[in-house]
């Protein structure tokens, strides 16, 4: 099968391994497998980061002449005009229609979700709104943080998308069925408000979001006049009951820990503000004795 191709060039590769020609491909970055794709799967045919509403992109896909547009990690929309050219699928990490968007990973655990997935679907000209082709769950493991769900899901999401692309190419594609509109909920990149903590939200709740946005972004407090990006916490109920929601004590087995509605949280790593420099549990709690004596 001819395929004009969008995203990561790893699932590119991956689909040359399966039988398939590669006849354009779009890459996002010279992430892995971008050498083997340009040099040896799709000489000539492959370029980095082209603009997908320009004319000459449009057309190179064209002549291409594709049985089918498929797109993994592809970071822009792609116009109706390229997903005309033929039958087009991609895959989104997560069990559409819940968490459509580009940070999926960061909402699911945040919501607190017991169970994520990926789904291949219809591409449409709005993002991840297309009929659902097939899913797969995974379950989430205590204690993730968002980098390793994002890990979790990438071998599952290559697997679907190669089962899909193979269901079109023996001619037996999945019946698409229509996302259910009142179960959609959105998944945006979170903004830097999103990405602050409240200390007057349950301390499994400040946990999750802290989980969330870990390694990168991170979330953010202040100890003092110090800005911080938190990106491992813990909740306790070893803290001093005289607390009150946002302050902050360090124990005396040299642990940082501050109070949230419910019980509190010890702060266990982080970074500065800039994330250039890493802040362990000490460098955390002398944060926090030098706003108290400050």
């Amino acid at each position: 099968m001819r395929l004009a191709f969008f995203g990561l060039p790893i699932a590119a590769v991956l689909l040359a391994r399966d039988g398939h020609e590669i006849a354009y491909a779009a890459a996002c970055r010279p992430a892995p497998g971008w050498r083997r794709l340009r040099t040896r799967v799709a000489p000539g045919k492959t370029e980095l980061t082209p603009d997908v509403n320009a004319d000459g992109t449009f057309e190179r896909a064209r002549d291409a002449r594709p049985d089918l547009v498929v797109s993994w990690f592809w970071t822009t929309k792609l116009p109706a005009r390229i997903l005309g050219l033929a039958p087009s699928v991609g895959v989104h990490p997560s069990l559409l229609p819940r968490h459509r968007g580009a940070d999926p990973f960061f909402w699911t655990i945040d919501a607190g979700d017991d169970v994520a997935g990926v789904t291949a679907h219809a591409l449409d000209v709005e993002y991840d709104t297309g009929p659902i082709l097939a899913q797969r769950e995974l379950r989430v493991g205590a204690g993730w943080n968002a980098w390793r769900l994002a890990r979790a899901l990438d071998r599952p999401s290559l697997s679907l998308l190669r089962d899909v692309v193979r269901a079109y190419a023996d001619g037996r594609p999945p019946a698409p069925v229509a996302q259910d509109e009142s179960l959609a909920t959105r998944a945006p990149e979170p903004s830097d408000e999103d990405l602050a903590i409240r200390w007057a939200w349950t301390a499994e709740r400040i946990e999750r979001r802290v989980r969330a946005a870990a390694p990168w972004p991170g979330a953010w407090t202040e100890i003092g006049e110090t800005i911080v990006v938190l990106t491992r916490v813990r909740r306790t109920g070893d803290f001093p009951r005289a607390l009150a929601p946002g302050e902050a004590a360090v124990r005396d087995d040299g642990v940082a820990v501050v109070r949230a509605r419910d019980g509190a949280v010890e702060l266990l790593e982080g970074t500065d503000e800039e994330g250039r420099a890493a802040l362990s549990r000490r460098d955390l709690a002398d944060l926090v004795v030098a706003s108290r004596t400050a």
